[in-house]
């Protein structure tokens, strides 16, 4: 027969069980939860152009046929100026769209006559392959509306970004979708 003592003793460890086990269960609910909030939301590669140094990786480590980097232009920032780096090169000896004269080595920008002295630069996504020698001569001699970013709707969205790997500037990074870099004045095309 049991005594007072070993009832008492017997309900303390029962009543402790039933905390610890009460614990765990809440703490592996909680896990769950904040495990599948973290998972729920689609990560994107992200691609700061702020961090670019135009090295040329993207055109050539895409795992892409044509990389899913492109050029884009961000028309809010762009002068629209007859003398566009990212459109012909610093020595050309004139200003027209002869291929000699232009940077883009696929003619991937088209150069539109606004008035004198503008133009506009529409990117022609088809044939641009992401090597990032307009956005250079931009940057350098322009005020940097031509930017290098992901299209995500070209993306494969790859475990582990080949690009990324190799980038010497670590542009790269996952993101969620929430929170990926939506360029000024870009709109993407339907």
């Amino acid at each position: 027969m049991e005594t007072n003592e070993e009832n008492k003793k017997g309900r303390r460890e029962f009543l402790n069980q039933g905390i610890r086990l009460s614990m765990a269960a809440g703490l592996a609910g909680l896990g769950f939860y904040l495990v599948r909030k973290s998972h729920s939301e689609k990560m994107l590669w992200q691609l700061d152009p702020s961090k670019c140094v135009q090295c040329g990786r993207c055109a050539t480590e895409c795992v892409l046929s044509q990389s899913a980097v492109k050029c884009v232009h961000v028309y809010d920032m762009c002068g629209y100026c007859d003398l566009c780096g990212g459109y012909l090169r610093p020595d050309a000896k004139d200003l027209n769209t002869a291929a000699e004269n232009q940077v883009c080595p696929t003619n991937a920008i088209a150069r539109k006559y606004i008035e004198e002295p503008y133009f506009e630069y529409h990117i022609i996504e088809e044939l641009c392959i992401g090597c990032g020698k307009c956005v250079k001569g931009c940057g350098a001699f322009g005020n940097g509306s031509l930017q290098l970013q992901i299209r995500h709707d070209v993306c494969v969205n790859c475990n582990q970004c080949a690009i990324a790997n190799v980038c010497p500037s670590e542009a790269f990074s996952l993101v969620p979708e929430s929170k990926a870099n939506k360029l000024v004045g870009y709109e993407k095309k339907k």
